[in-house]
């Protein structure tokens, strides 16, 4: 856990305190499409490998171990080398049915959008009353998602109003910057909201997302554990962990 500057380890109040923003993930954060997205990937490589019977079938802790958290096709990549498959990128408009990497990518993103328009998105209520919590205190408040479909998301949860600042992973193409883990889109997220990184506090749920608030200059890193498992996010560079933002009013 990190240490705070006078050599102890922060508590749940210690994590905040003194800030001026917070930059939340999105998923598996402030809704619960991570589970959206898991059964997308799923559903995606079960169908996949298919057609590679010589490679290891896909399981529940590939979501967490390669994909969680990356830019879509950043996922592709790092689960195909799991499984020392290489394939051509593709356009990135490639189409849905071509096995590439772009290909597999958009075809992944037709799942998620279809389970998510047929269903709808419920946001966490611990999250919502954080979020109320917290700009009633007058933080300024972001969404940094590696995920595309960030807006709309946020749109289908009634939580756009919340957020002036969203970095998603268009926004992150569109001015050249790294996907997580690298800190590059909360780093933007934080100028955005005219603010030094060190006044912003970083809210993730992956452990790439938590490596990339790690790596950059921030007030702290809450990790919301909702399956990567409380150590794991401890290891990769959390100041606290909770299982719900609920745990911070």
């Amino acid at each position: 856990m990190t240490e705070l500057p006078n050599g102890t380890t922060p508590g749940r109040a210690d994590a905040i305190a003194g800030a001026s923003a917070i930059l939340f993930d999105l998923d598996g954060v402030l809704t619960p499409t991570a589970i959206v997205h898991e059964h997308a990937w799923r559903e995606l490589f079960d169908g996949f490998l298919k057609t590679v019977p010589e490679a290891p079938r896909y399981r529940e802790s590939d979501y967490f171990d390669h994909i969680d958290g990356k830019p879509r096709f950043d996922g592709v990549r790092d689960f195909l080398a799991s499984r020392n498959i290489v394939l051509p990128d593709g356009p990135p408009d490639d189409d849905p049915g071509h096995d590439t990497v772009h290909g597999l990518g958009n075809r992944k993103n037709k799942v998620f959008n279809d389970i998510v328009e047929a269903g709808g998105v419920e946001p966490y209520e611990g999250s919502v009353r954080f979020i109320e919590s917290a700009r009633a205190r007058g933080l300024k408040l972001a969404v940094v998602s590696s995920s595309r479909n960030a807006p709309a998301v946020l749109k289908a949860a009634g939580l756009s109003g919340f957020f002036p600042v969203v970095v998603d992973g268009v926004v992150a193409v569109t001015a050249g910057l790294p996907g997580k883990p690298r800190p590059d889109t909360y780093e933007f997220a934080a100028r955005l909201l005219g603010l030094p990184s060190r006044a912003c506090v970083v809210v993730e749920d992956a452990v790439s997302g938590v490596q990339a608030g790690s790596a950059g200059s921030f007030h702290s890193v809450i990790g919301v554990d909702r399956g990567a498992g409380r150590q794991a996010l401890l290891d990769a560079g959390a100041t606290l962990v909770v299982n719900d933002l609920a745990e911070l009013l």
